[in-house]
């Protein structure tokens, strides 16, 4: 079976390598922005052509959210117009297709955790983008298993859990924003739960969510750093409002992952278990 992971050079695309690589079932293949220059929409259909794969994991994404308030257009090449090529791909050629969206899609004036059919109103450019992303895939392709997500972090990339310690170790003192709710999803642990999918003997399409079990906020995740790693850094709780951004952020995010759970029989972690993990495996590699 051939495997094309998109953004291969992300969190999520370098945590999937890590577990294909040991697969020897498998021939993958991993393009980053080299290899599938997303912005150049014309190429992609050719370029995935070359690699005749059975599966695509579809993690390339325009992922700076800020940013993207200042490039809509370049955000929407990637996200929307690129997403449809990928669907397209796998619509003629009989490939199957995970793609990852994220909580972004939603508005934040929910009160309890976000399920797949709760509705969609998305409040800044990049969430904007990943929902036509979704709309697109799903057009062209609906056999497709979309997998919303949510507050990623890994060893790879630059994330949450990176600044934080570049902070704390830098600094007495730092304010993070309490009033966004969520969980956090440490990307192996996605990375395994898509490979479980791919394994699955039954295809079942439709969006689903994942992140990690739990219910912080950026705050309460800042703090859980902290102890973990023993440092003695003073984190002061700060509001939105406190901490203007060029584009805004859903204030509530969790999402519900009961239809992942029951449709594929995974058993999701708990988020301080796998930040945990995670910092453990940063300490070894120090």
């Amino acid at each position: 079976m051939k495997i094309v992971v998109t953004g291969a050079t992300g969190q999520l695309g370098c945590e999937l390598r890590d577990i294909l690589q040991q697969n020897a079932a498998y021939e993958c293949f991993f393009l980053g922005r080299k290899e599938l220059p997303l912005d150049q929409t014309a190429l992609i259909q050719d370029i995935l052509g070359i690699y005749q794969p059975d599966i695509i994991i579809h993690t390339g994404a325009y992922t700076a959210v800020d940013l993207a308030e200042r490039e809509p257009e370049s955000a929407d090449r990637v996200n929307h117009l690129a997403s449809a090529e990928v669907a397209q791909y796998c619509h003629f050629h009989d490939c199957r297709l995970i793609a990852l969206s994220t909580d972004y899609v939603f508005d934040g004036n929910a009160a309890t955790p976000l399920k797949e059919d709760t509705s969609v109103s998305p409040v800044n450019t990049y969430g904007e983008t990943k929902l036509k992303g979704e709309q697109a895939i799903l057009k062209w392709y609906p056999q497709a298993v979309i997998i919303r997500t949510s507050w990623v972090y890994s060893k790879y990339g630059k994330n949450f859990v990176k600044t934080m310690l570049g902070l704390m170790w830098d600094r007495d003192h730092i304010s993070v924003v309490n009033d966004q709710i969520g969980s956090p999803t440490y990307a192996k642990d996605l990375a395994q739960a898509i490979m479980h999918i791919v394994h699955t003997d039954q295809w079942k399409p439709g969006i689903y969510h994942y992140s990690n079990e739990g219910q912080v906020s950026w705050y309460d995740f800042a703090v859980a750093i902290r102890d973990i790693k023993g440092l003695t850094c003073t984190i002061e709780p700060i509001s939105t409002e406190q901490y203007p951004t060029p584009a805004r952020r859903p204030k509530y995010a969790l999402l519900d992952k009961t239809k992942i759970k029951d449709t594929f029989g995974l058993e999701v972690p708990f988020w301080r278990d796998s930040l945990a993990a995670m910092l453990k495996d940063i300490a070894c590699k120090d």
